[in-house]
């Protein structure tokens, strides 16, 4: 079967309504994307923001008269005119094959690979992490999520008990086991992240290793040898001081998703409890890491 698509350019303040509308008049589905090349940070919770300039995209029937959908979609949005759009075939296919097919092993450092699970692992003698994200972010793609793969590979994590703090997919968790820890708590308040996390160390033989929790959920007076926070700028600074309480005297802290502009203002503050290492980054991306002074 092929499908038409309708795009849209429209304001942040249109777009949910022209989604709905659309859905109203049969899209089989309709997408919300950035319109101007310009990045969309994590949000608060509950918060949903939207790009400055936002594209909305209705998918609809190879067959359906277009000219009809938009005179009703203008008719329903009472406006005169629509915002710029336009109609384009769309070839059928397999999506999650064409996904499947895209996201292929990649290796960080000297000895670690993640391995998606539908693959088989390139190096069997290498450290290999099966890796399904699910719902949940985290597949070593991002800078972010890379720059900490890339520290754990090179420092190992020992017998360790660690915290991975924004877990997502859990794949940094999975990582420190593989490479030694004895116990992860995985930490996000998505409960897609907290199943996905679960479901990726048990994919690895490693789930009676991690207890995947809401941040409420840690045990009070936990103490780590390592905490992995890979969130934003933003969290790392508000929960600096409840970071610096859980990392034992000695122990290791590694903080991501931090853009270079913000680096030397965060390593300032938890320089107060840490001996902060040089930077580390990888595109506009820094990773910042100390060790827990007594």
């Amino acid at each position: 079967m092929s499908w038409l698509q309708l795009t849209l350019e429209t304001s942040p303040a249109d777009a949910e309504r022209i989604s709905d509308a659309l859905s109203g008049l049969g899209a089989a589905a309709v997408t919300l994307q950035d319109g101007a090349d310009q990045p969309l940070y994590e949000p608060p919770p509950g918060e949903t923001p939207l790009w400055s300039a936002t594209r909305v995209v209705g998918l609809f029937a190879a067959d359906t008269e277009m000219a009809d959908i938009t005179a009703r979609l203008r008719a329903q949005l009472e406006m005169d005119d629509l915002p710029p759009w336009r109609v384009s075939p769309l070839e059928d296919k397999d999506w999650e094959r064409e996904w499947m097919d895209s996201f292929q092993p990649m290796r960080f450092g000297q000895r670690l690979w993640i391995v998606p699970s539908w693959h088989t692992a390139p190096d069997h003698d290498a450290i290999n992490i099966l890796l399904d994200p699910g719902l949940a972010f985290g597949t070593g793609t991002h800078p972010t999520t890379a720059l900490c793969l890339q520290w754990l590979d090179e420092h190992g994590a020992d017998h360790a008990e660690v915290i991975d703090y924004g877990c997502g997919s859990g794949i940094l968790a999975v990582a420190a086991l593989k490479l030694g820890a004895g116990h992860v708590w995985a930490v996000d308040n998505d409960p897609q992240a907290l199943i996905a996390s679960r479901d990726n160390a048990a994919n690895n033989a490693l789930g009676k290793h991690l207890d995947a929790v809401a941040p409420g959920g840690l045990p009070d007076g936990l103490r780590t040898d390592l905490l992995l926070a890979n969130i934003l700028a933003q969290p790392l600074l508000a929960l600096a001081e409840e970071f610096a309480r859980r990392v034992e005297p000695g122990g290791h802290i590694v903080l991501s998703g931090i853009l270079e502009h913000q680096a030397a203002g965060i390593s300032r503050h938890y320089a107060q409890w840490f001996d902060m290492d040089p930077a580390a980054q990888q595109e506009e991306w820094i990773r910042l890491s100390g060790r827990r002074r007594p």
